[in-house]
């Protein structure tokens, strides 16, 4: 295993997953608030899945999404 290969394959990877999320929660959010399913004061409990079949891998992430202080 080439090590700087694999990191850079995984932050590449980890970028990718974060600033593609934060982007569709936003949108969500915006039209939830949009179509008055929200109000934008909520905490959204939230939970994610991350798997690598081919290492037999299934984590789930949980935490909280504040939409005001």
């Amino acid at each position: 295993m080439n090590e700087e290969s694999f990191n850079l394959s995984m932050r590449k990877f980890l970028k990718m997953v974060g600033v593609s999320s934060q982007n569709e929660i936003e949108k969500a959010v915006a039209k939830a608030i949009a179509d008055g399913m929200i109000k934008g004061d909520e905490s959204l409990p939230a939970r994610m899945t991350l798997e690598i079949a081919g290492l037999k891998l299934n984590v789930k992430f949980e935490g909280e999404i504040i939409l005001s202080d």
